[in-house]
């Protein structure tokens, strides 16, 4: 069985009481406005076909990627073949950590570009 998935873009962790703030910097420094959407995100607009959101955290600062599939299941499997670690399930989601220790989360697909930009995977 197949699947696909792609990058869908990137995380800005901020560990902040004044996640309004923080997202307004951010925003500023890459020339985006902000979509509030919760008291935990703020999406800024797209940058390259790629999601952008400021998100507040209650670790360290970090930025970390998303990769969205069609399948979270067999992608997470795939990627734990090449070395990666799950960390948790959330929600929807699973963070995972990579060998080089980054952690990156497996989502499911809800870009515009996941159509048309996916890689397929056997």
């Amino acid at each position: 069985m197949t699947h696909r998935s792609r990058l869908a873009g990137f995380i800005i962790d901020c560990e902040t009481d004044d996640l309004g703030a923080a997202a307004e910097f951010w925003a500023k420094a890459l020339g985006s406005g902000t979509a509030p959407e919760s008291d935990l995100y703020t999406r800024l607009d797209p940058q390259g076909g790629l999601h952008v959101e400021v998100q507040k955290v209650d670790h360290p600062s970090r930025v970390h990627l998303d990769i969205e599939t069609d399948d979270i299941a067999a992608e997470v499997a795939r990627l734990e073949g090449l070395g990666a670690k799950r960390v948790s399930e959330i929600k929807t989601w699973v963070v995972m950590e990579a060998p080089t220790g980054h952690r990156f989360c497996v989502i499911r697909a809800q870009t515009e570009a996941f159509e048309r930009e996916a890689k397929t995977w056997a």
